[in-house]
């Protein structure tokens, strides 16, 4: 998952926790905080994150309390937490008329209360919450499961989303609309409502009928009248995710059979890969001004994500260069290998935009395939001239064994003396310090690319 489900801590839970002893000053006490920072600093907005409990005990705000509190919320702070001990008896109220003019909550932390034991208690609530976050995550997959197992599957993934996210969810696919309200497949299996039947019997217009794309699914929460709307969960978009690929297989052109294998395969299994025929396949990264479904059309394949700065297909047949757009292709990939072959794709698409080629492969070699072979051998015997075949050898084993004088001289056949002198000669010509971690990996791929030499000579 692309996004951490560690949900953050709300200042209620730890002015809660009685052996901290925390006091709420001022501020919203609805805050969250997803780290903590200790310092007493008089700027410390530097080294803030966004979203840190920032502890102090004094020296950092004495000077300047406003400024210190606006540099704080600029930077993002979450809360401002003030040991009254050693230095203060009291929050200072110069300071907490500051964080309350800023809107930055207060907390006041007593004197038997060390910083290390908030920090514990704030990393502690963080993993018990994505502990359930998690377990909500595995639970609303189990159940978007059961749901596409259903004799109406789409509308009893949407109603089961809808439940999972506390609120209303829309699938556009081409052509028509189906909603569902949140809690509607509590009805049972037998009886689900249907998606636009209960958006109007709740007084919901459709207001996403124009301007979407075709197969988008959207999320919304439950109006909340004279509150601020609820705050996504962290694992809102793992869930998401996993609906959406439950959809797009569920919505798309294949015999009915194969998407019910491909289900079963993806979610019962446990394993992503095996939803997919063994392949080959190719990944596929493309930018362009066409329309995406256009391409995945001519490529021959409906497995097509059209969102991000790269258009990602996965395809089955050899991709072709495509009139108005520019494609990194993989290497034949099985399942399993897609995210590899996912970062060939994007590292080929970066080299087909650099070249403006229609269309760039992936090919073995590593970083020698991005350089050109007679610019890079005639920079390398550039760079060893002044070495003759002996010191080149002595060099490369050298580099070779990490520096290890011993390791070199048994390679090399030669006392270990010899090796420390002869690579302090090789310093001395090339006039580069050898420690130097750089200067040592240009060496090594300059010894790599140099033409074989004539012959060994002694130093």
């Amino acid at each position: 998952m692309e996004a951490p489900l560690t949900p953050p801590v709300p200042l209620t839970a730890l002015t809660a926790d009685r052996e901290l002893g925390l006091r709420l000053l001022g501020g919203p006490g609805e805050a969250r905080v997803y780290g903590v920072h200790a310092s007493e600093m008089a700027d410390p907005s530097p080294y803030l994150l966004g979203g840190e409990l920032l502890l102090t005990a004094g020296a950092g705000p004495a000077g300047d309390p406003d400024g210190y509190a606006a540099r704080l919320v600029a930077a993002g702070a979450a809360a401002l937490g003030f040991g009254v001990a050693p230095v203060h008896e009291e929050v200072p109220p110069a300071l907490a008329e500051a964080c309350a003019r800023h809107g930055l909550p207060l907390l006041e932390v007593p004197p038997h209360t060390p910083f290390t034991a908030v920090a514990r208690a704030v990393w502690r609530l963080m993993a018990e919450a994505r502990t359930r976050e998690l377990r909500r995550v595995a639970e609303a997959q189990q159940g978007l499961a059961a749901a596409a197992a259903r004799p109406d599957p789409v509308p009893a993934v949407l109603s089961r989303l809808a439940a999972s996210l506390g609120g209303h969810v829309v699938l556009v696919p081409a052509g028509r609309t189906a909603a569902a309200p949140a809690g509607a497949d509590r009805r049972g299996p037998g009886r689900p409502a249907g998606p636009r039947r209960s958006a109007r019997r709740r007084g919901h217009r459709d207001r996403f009928r124009g301007g979407l794309e075709p197969g988008r699914v959207l999320p919304r929460r439950r109006a909340r009248p004279r509150r601020r709307p609820p705050r996504p969960h962290p694992g809102d978009h793992a869930i998401t995710a996993i609906a959406a690929v439950l959809l797009t297989l569920l919505t798309a052109p294949r015999p009915e059979g194969d998407a019910a294998a491909a289900l079963t395969r993806l979610l019962l299994d446990g394993d992503p890969a095996a939803a997919l025929a063994p392949g080959p396949w190719h990944v596929v990264h493309a930018r362009g001004s066409g329309d995406p479904r256009a391409l995945a059309a001519a490529l021959g394949t409906v497995l097509l994500d059209p969102h991000g700065d790269d258009v990602r297909l996965l395809a089955e047949r050899e991709p072709g260069p495509q009139p108005g757009w520019r494609l990194g292709v993989s290497a034949p990939a099985a399942p399993a290998e897609l995210r590899t072959a996912g970062a060939q794709a994007r590292r080929a698409l970066h080299r087909a935009e650099a070249a403006r080629t229609a269309l760039a492969r992936h090919t073995e070699g590593g970083l020698g395939t991005l350089l050109d072979p007679a610019e890079a051998r005639a920079h390398a015997e550039a760079l060893l001239a002044p070495l003759n075949p002996a010191l080149r050898d002595t060099l490369r084993g050298w580099l070779a064994h990490h520096g290890s004088w011993d390791r070199t001289a048994a390679a090399l056949g030669v006392h270990r003396n010899t090796v420390r002198q002869r690579v302090a000669r090789c310093a001395d010509l090339l006039e580069r310090d050898l420690d130097d971690p750089d200067t040592r990996m240009e060496l090594w791929f300059a010894l790599r690319w140099e033409r074989p030499p004539a012959g060994p000579s002694a130093p």
